[in-house]
């Protein structure tokens, strides 16, 4: 089973990319600057698809930003909603209420909306993407929590907390199904999960496949709808969208193959030089007579 994989960038830095209107844009942009890139599938995608974004040169393993958050108030302890912890500081109060959720991973929280469509004799059709499943387990049922208290009405239950700086809307408004708003929002919970290196992609949609007679995306032409909110330009940062199909071993990722062939090239080169320098140097004879 071919693993294929498409990568589309739209950051827009170059003049002659429909997105090249949005470069500019912050956070709250009222209303969100759209584009539109139309690709080409060469292949058709046969089984389950998964929809990936991609960020380039964005360091989520600093130090400080890791540390900005406050587990127990995303675990839906109802003291630490009030009162965050100092870890999130400067993103712990805004206009004396408190922020919920607190610190910088959540504040800079990937907005970007992206949508799908199979493009045929000039008609364009919807793929549907499924943004459920795409957390962990243990992470929307056991990690992430909303506060408790009477009722189950998030309005109510996040009453004295303030939106994030540039979140356009409150946490109990990330989605329209309870059991996907607030801090166990799916997407949320995907981009609270930081990532290790500065280059990363991150789970965004599934398209399931239907049938097992029809690929779940055909080969032909497509277009993607980008509502651009989310600025990358200020720090020399690219975006990209991501389709990728799995095997039994998972997705296409040759990160581990480069870093093993890296490793191994420089063991061998060492090796070689280490072996020069034995056969140089290492045969001298150690017993010459000694002067007087």
């Amino acid at each position: 089973n071919d693993i294929f994989l498409l990568q589309i960038d739209y950051t827009g830095t170059e003049p002659s990319s429909p997105c090249n209107k949005c470069l500019n844009v912050s956070w709250d942009s009222t209303p969100p600057c759209t584009c539109t890139i139309n690709f080409t599938l060469e292949h058709s995608f046969e089984s389950n698809v998964f929809m990936y974004y991609g960020l380039s040169n964005f360091y989520q393993n600093h130090r400080r930003y890791v540390k900005s958050r406050d587990d127990s108030q995303l675990n839906g302890d109802n003291s630490s909603l009030l009162n965050p912890s100092k870890e999130c500081e400067p993103y712990r109060t805004n206009e004396d209420k408190p922020i919920a959720p607190c610190g910088a991973i959540a504040n800079s929280m990937f907005n970007d909306t992206l949508e799908l469509y199979r493009i045929d004799n000039d008609t364009r059709t919807p793929i549907t993407l499924i943004k459920k499943g795409i957390a962990w387990w243990t992470d929307k049922n056991v990690k992430f929590r909303n506060p408790t208290g009477d009722g189950n009405n998030l309005t109510a239950l996040f009453q004295g907390t303030t939106k994030p700086v540039n979140w356009p809307k409150p946490v109990y408004m990330l989605d329209s199904e309870p059991d996907n708003n607030g801090f166990i929002n799916e997407d949320f919970i995907v981009w609270m999960r930081t990532a290790a290196l500065p280059t990363f992609r991150k789970l965004y949609r599934l398209i399931e496949r239907k049938n097992n007679f029809q690929p779940t995306l055909q080969a032909g032409k497509y277009s993607l709808d980008i509502a651009y909110n989310y600025p990358v330009h200020s720090f020399d940062g690219r975006k990209r969208m991501i389709l990728s199909t799995i095997s039994w071993m998972g997705g296409k990722n040759p990160f581990l193959g480069i870093a093993y062939i890296t490793v191994g090239s420089i063991c061998f080169f060492l090796g070689v030089v280490l072996l020069f320098i034995h056969h140089k140097y290492g045969n001298r004879n150690t017993s010459a007579d000694i002067p007087n």
